[in-house]
């Protein structure tokens, strides 16, 4: 009966871009909308580092504009979709999730503010979910490992001492809509994704588990050899969530809950407007140093 319910379930491809607010405002409009996760965002850290503008232009401008036709169309619920990588960012990718982090909290901010000038405003509710890589997902390690593995190897590692949180697809995408599910509004959740593994470890094991040996110094009739690449342009050996004394529980043992620091909502719009004019200019420079402005625990060579 679960199966043939969710054959029922109709879905709608839609080709467009979410910077595209007209586009937005019609969708949400002709599909009565009342629930968004917002995913969409540029995450291939080396990819976005050496191309920052438009990294920032999709993270960060495009959150704002869907934001704005979420609120002005008076949907039901809000969710961004964020990274451990916006936790003390050391790459563009992270600051610009982190500025998108910020966005959402604005909205909600905005959202009581409508509301008490005019209770008849709908209440909409924007919240934030950060968690860490999902296994089997679009840039996942495990395929790219298993591809490396299937073709003889060798399997490349960044460094060794490289350490990553994991949870599946199916464990993701359940604690997101249960997070949801509990949003109030303004609320940063943190899933909680278990120890950490060691990317080595993990690359060793997938060599073992498709039944063939490491090759090495030790072992130089081995099979897969692991070579170490060296870490990639704003990578970092350890990522965060901020699951601390200041993350508060929540009925799922899974789910934590956090209240970050937020941004002054003029300034913020402020800065953004400049950024989206330089975005015009082509003044990555600039852009870059705003960014810092806005997340100030991050920074960049190209500007410092």
């Amino acid at each position: 009966n679960q199966i043939l319910k969710l054959n029922k379930i109709k879905i709608k491809p839609i080709l467009g871009s979410v910077g595209n607010k007209y586009l937005l405002k019609k969708i949400f409009k002709e599909y009565d909308v009342e629930i968004v996760f917002h995913s969409a965002a540029y995450k291939h850290v080396p990819i976005v580092q050496d191309n920052p503008l438009e990294g920032i232009r999709n993270n960060v401008l495009n959150t704002r504009i869907i934001c704005e036709v979420a609120l002005e169309e008076q949907i039901n619920n809000f969710i961004l979709i964020s990274t451990d990588k916006a936790v003390r960012p050391t790459n563009v990718m992270g600051a610009s999730k982190r500025v998108a982090e910020l966005i959402v909290q604005s909205f909600a901010q905005e959202n009581i503010l409508r509301q008490k000038l005019d209770p008849s405003k709908k209440n909409v509710i924007f919240s934030m979910v950060r968690f860490g890589n999902v296994l089997g997902s679009s840039g996942s390690v495990v395929p790219l490992f298993q591809k490396q593995i299937s073709e003889g190897g060798p399997i490349t590692l960044t460094d060794r001492n490289i350490v990553r949180f994991f949870m599946t697809i199916p464990e993701a995408a359940q604690l997101v809509i249960q997070s949801a599910a509990m949003a109030e509004g303004g609320e940063l959740f943190l899933l909680d994704m278990g120890k950490p593994v060691k990317i080595e470890y993990l690359a060793k094991q997938m060599i073992r588990l498709n039944g063939l040996k490491q090759k090495s110094d030790i072992n130089p009739d081995g099979d897969i050899e692991i070579v170490i690449t060296g870490l990639r342009s704003g990578e970092k050996l350890y990522e965060e969530l901020l699951i601390d004394g200041h993350s508060q529980k929540t009925t799922n043992p899974r789910i934590f809950k956090s209240r970050e620091y937020s941004f002054n909502k003029d300034k913020l719009w402020l800065i953004l407007d400049e950024i989206n004019n330089m975005k015009n200019k082509m003044d990555e420079f600039q852009i870059l140093k705003k960014i810092s402005e806005l997340v100030p625990e991050w920074s960049d060579k190209r500007f410092s």
